[in-house]
């Protein structure tokens, strides 16, 4: 491999969409400065109804955030103390937070370790007479196999909730996440393929009643106006970010589309530099588009913190996504969880790496990623030999 410039490479570069929508972008957020209207109103009802659109669904529901959003869904089912959830132990803190803040117990089952999401054999060894819902997480732009879960849901009564926050634009079988259960969870995070410039989530679900329930639950439970049927919180959506989500709504799919080829040239180069031993590519079950929200490799033999202080000190992004499964969270201490419980989750945590995504990412700065990958792992093996 030829040299290559020694300049700095973000793991996000969230700008780059900013600058190639400039004036889109500030136009929307003009319109909603002139409008009064800072809050809900206009803005966030268009943008539910062109999120229902582009998922295929009926309803949606905007609020502040992807945490919110797991948490309104979870309100609308009337899940509460007693109850209890299945959730995979390998992913953001978020899902689990949300269970336990609705007041019920999250149950954890380990992951595909191909995919990392959840695996319906374990979900099934998991159910107990207290189960209220199944939580499958489409990590890393991927969707969890969904036609499983669904079976074992509808055998035993239970309840879908899409946690969906990293695969917006996703889809299983031809169907788009968040139309897979019953109800489907967006985070509209910066670092998302569908990014705000701030925190904002939605649901998405095709139950008319859970919709108006979540709506009135995101406003304190108010409705009427100072009218408190149902004890809510404040999970508002703002307008300025509903307005300018809704410039970059339509290139999503443009998005996506170019996350796959810096995903295909990330193969490429890692092939390329004869790394294959050691970084494991990220595998696609085949089951639908995954849109690389993150590229992430699992790094082999124990290298992967190197890899991750080499990268730091070149001034290259990246992040270990995630560094301890939630099961072994010293604030779930009392769900009586020990090391060893979720095998696949545990050896995750130990070895996966995500690398600079994002869709402006240029071909350059992805060979310079792998180049001091492969520095990084030619002085490992060395050492080691």
């Amino acid at each position: 491999m030829s040299a290559i410039p020694n300049t700095a490479v973000p793991l996000c570069d969230t700008q780059a969409s900013y600058h190639s929508l400039k004036a889109e972008i500030e136009a929307a957020v003009t319109r909603v400065l002139t409008s009064g209207q800072a809050i809900l109103g206009p803005e966030v009802a268009a943008f539910e109804r062109e999120v229902a659109e582009y998922c295929g669904v009926k309803h949606a529901v905007g609020c502040s955030s992807g945490s919110d959003a797991l948490l309104l869904a979870l309100a609308a089912l009337g899940v509460d103390a007693g109850d209890e959830v299945i959730i995979p132990p390998f992913t953001f803190f978020a899902t689990a937070g949300a269970v336990c803040r609705i007041g019920a117990t999250p149950v954890f089952a380990d992951i595909d370790p191909e995919t990392f999401n959840l695996d319906p054999e374990d979900v099934a060894q998991r159910i107990t007479p207290r189960t209220r819902a199944i939580i499958p997480v489409h990590l890393f732009g991927q969707c969890a196999d969904m036609e499983p879960i669904q079976r074992l849901a509808e055998s035993r009564g239970l309840a879908v909730i899409e946690d969906a926050c990293q695969s917006f634009g996703a889809d299983y079988h031809g169907s788009k996440a968040g139309a897979l259960g019953d109800f489907g969870c967006f985070s509209f995070y910066p670092t998302k393929t569908l990014g705000a410039f701030g925190d904002g989530g939605m649901v998405v679900t095709n139950d008319a009643d859970a919709a108006r329930r979540m709506a009135t639950l995101r406003v304190h439970g108010m409705e009427p106006k100072y009218e408190h049927r149902l004890l809510g919180w404040n999970a508002r959506l703002d307008a300025i970010h509903a307005a300018m989500l809704r410039v970059k709504l339509p290139q999503v799919d443009q998005y996506i589309s170019r996350r796959r080829a810096a995903a295909a040239r990330y193969d490429d180069l890692i092939s390329e530099c004869e790394l294959d031993g050691v970084f494991q590519r990220p595998i696609e079950s085949g089951l639908g588009r995954h849109t690389y929200n993150q590229y992430v490799v699992r790094v082999a033999g124990g290298y992967r913190d190197e890899v991750v202080r080499h990268l730091k000190s070149r001034q290259i992004g990246c992040e270990v996504y995630y560094p301890k499964a939630l099961h072994l969270q010293e604030c779930l201490w009392n769900l009586g969880y020990v090391a060893g419980d979720f095998p696949v989750s545990e050896e995750a945590c130990r070895s996966v790496l995500a690398l600079p995504m994002f869709p402006e990412i240029s071909a350059e700065q992805q060979r310079r990623v792998i180049s001091e990958c492969a520095s990084c792992m030619a002085k490992s093996l060395a050492a080691a030999a």
